[in-house]
C-alpha cells in the first residue's frame, strides 16, 4: 500500500516538473511572481485596452506648419473704402447763421470710411472669394498679398443672401488655394483659420470643427455653417478655414461674441456653398435661385395645438404672394406644406434651401395638408427676386425674406 502511494507521488511530481519545464520554455511570463504589493497593483486584474508604449522617451509634438504654409500665400488682406456723401449742415437753414458765416457751399465733407477684411485666392486667374459685408458699398477695393504685392480689385459680383462676394485682380504668378471636400469633414477634425485680425497682419489660429450644418442664426438668408472654436476676430471675415493639409473648407464669416472678440464660437460658409456661388457669379454675374412666393412659418407646439395638428414637421403657409407661383398653383394660407418633389420638409430653413436649389421654370409637385386632407399640387418655380437693399449704416442684420 505504501509502495503504491510513493509510486503515484513520484509520477505526479514527474508530470508537474514536465509541465513547469514546458511553461518555462513557452510562457515564462506565467511564472513571474510579484515581489511586493506595489508591483501587484501596477498590473490590472482585468483586461484593459491602452495605447502602445512609444519607441522614444519623449512623444513627438504635432505640427500644422506644412498645411499652414501651403494655404497662407493664397489668403489676402482686403481694404475697402466708401466715400461719405456730402451732408447739408442743418444750421444753414438759419438766416442769421448764414449772414455771419456764409453758406460755405452748403455742405459738410466727411472723411472716407474704410474697412478691413480678408479674402482667399481660389484661381490663378485672379478670382478671390470674400464676404459680401467686407466689400458692401465700397467705392475702392485694394488687395494686399502675403508676398507684399498690392493690387486694385474689381467686384465681379456678390450674393448678400449667403454673404459671399467675388473679386478679380490682375497679377502674375498668383498662388491659388486647393478646395477641400465637405463630404469628408467630421466634427472633431482639426482646422486652421487664416486671416488678418484687427489689422495686425496675417495670423493662423487652430481649433476643431465644433459642429456642421448650423442654421437659424439670423446671419444670412441661406445658412449651413461650419462651427469652429478656432480664434476668429474682426478682420478675419472672408478669410480661410482650412484642414491640416491646407485645403480650403470654408470662408470665415461671423462670430458669436458679447465683447466683439473671439469667444470660441465662430462660423464659416462651407466650401461647397462657396464654390456654387463662385461659379454662378463668374458665369452669369449673379446667383439665380428658385422661388414660389410664400411666407412660411415653423410649426410650434402652440400652433399645432391651435390648429389641432398631430404633427410637428412641415411648415404652415402664413401668406401667399398674389400672382406668384404658389398663388397660381392653388396654395392657400393655412396650408401645411410637407413635401417638395421628393424632399420632405421639416422647417422653414429646409423649405428655403430646397426651393432655392430648384431651377426657375421647372414644374415641381408640392404636397400640402389642408383641413386634415392631403392635397397634391403642381408649382412652376419662379426666379427668386433680389433682397431689398438696406442702408449701410443700419447694422449687420441680414434680411431673411420669404420663400
Amino acid at each position: 500500500m505504501l509502495r503504491r502511494f510513493w509510486l503515484l507521488f513520484a509520477q505526479a511530481v514527474t508530470v508537474l516538473l514536465a509541465l513547469l519545464f514546458i511553461i518555462a520554455t513557452l510562457k515564462p511570463q506565467w511564472l513571474q511572481r510579484q515581489g511586493s504589493l506595489g508591483r501587484q497593483l501596477a498590473n490590472p486584474i482585468i483586461a484593459l485596452q491602452e495605447v502602445a508604449p512609444s519607441l522614444s522617451e519623449k512623444p513627438s509634438l504635432s505640427s500644422y506648419a506644412d498645411g499652414a504654409q501651403k494655404a497662407m500665400p493664397a489668403v489676402v488682406s482686403i481694404f475697402s473704402s466708401k466715400e461719405s456723401k456730402a451732408k447739408r449742415d442743418p444750421r444753414l437753414d438759419d438766416p442769421l447763421f448764414r449772414y455771419f458765416f456764409g453758406d460755405g457751399g452748403g455742405t459738410v465733407r466727411q472723411d472716407p470710411v474704410s474697412s478691413l477684411g480678408s479674402g482667399v485666392i481660389v484661381s490663378s486667374e485672379g478670382y478671390i472669394l470674400t464676404n459680401h459685408h467686407v466689400v458692401e458699398g465700397a467705392d475702392e477695393i485694394e488687395v494686399a498679398l502675403a508676398d507684399g504685392r498690392k493690387s486694385r480689385a474689381k467686384l465681379v459680383g456678390s450674393d448678400p443672401e449667403t454673404d459671399l462676394a467675388v473679386l478679380k485682380i490682375t497679377l502674375d504668378n498668383l498662388p491659388a488655394i486647393t478646395l477641400g471636400r465637405m463630404d469628408q469633414v467630421r466634427v472633431g477634425d482639426v482646422v486652421l483659420a487664416i486671416g488678418n485680425p484687427f489689422g495686425v497682419g496675417q495670423t493662423v489660429t487652430m481649433g476643431i470643427v465644433s459642429a456642421l450644418g448650423r442654421n437659424h442664426l439670423d446671419i444670412s438668408t441661406f445658412e449651413n455653417f461650419i462651427q469652429t472654436d478656432a480664434a476668429i476676430n474682426p478682420g478675419n471675415s472672408g478669410g480661410a478655414l482650412v484642414d491640416v493639409q491646407g485645403n480650403l473648407l470654408g470662408i470665415n464669416t461671423a462670430i458669436y461674441s458679447r465683447s466683439g472678440g473671439n469667444m470660441g464660437i465662430g462660423f464659416a460658409i462651407p466650401v461647397s456653398t462657396a464654390r456654387t456661388v463662385l461659379e454662378s457669379i463668374i458665369t452669369t454675374g449673379t446667383v439665380t435661385r428658385g422661388w414660389i412666393g410664400v411666407e412660411p412659418q415653423d410649426i410650434t407646439s402652440d400652433i399645432a395645438e391651435s390648429f389641432g395638428l398631430q404633427q410637428d414637421s412641415g411648415v404652415i403657409i402664413a401668406g401667399v404672394v398674389q400672382g406668384g407661383p404658389a398663388d397660381k398653383a392653388g396654395i392657400q394660407p393655412g396650408d401645411i406644406l410637407t413635401k417638395v418633389g421628393d424632399a420632405s420638409i421639416r422647417d422653414t430653413t429646409e423649405l428655403l434651401n430646397v426651393i432655392a436649389q430648384l431651377k426657375p421654370g421647372a414644374g415641381t409637385p408640392i404636397h400640402v395638408t389642408r383641413k386634415k386632407k392631403q392635397v397634391d399640387l403642381q408649382v412652376t418655380i419662379g426666379k427668386r427676386p433680389p433682397p431689398p437693399k438696406r442702408p449701410i449704416d443700419e447694422g449687420d442684420e441680414s434680411d431673411s425674406g420669404g420663400d
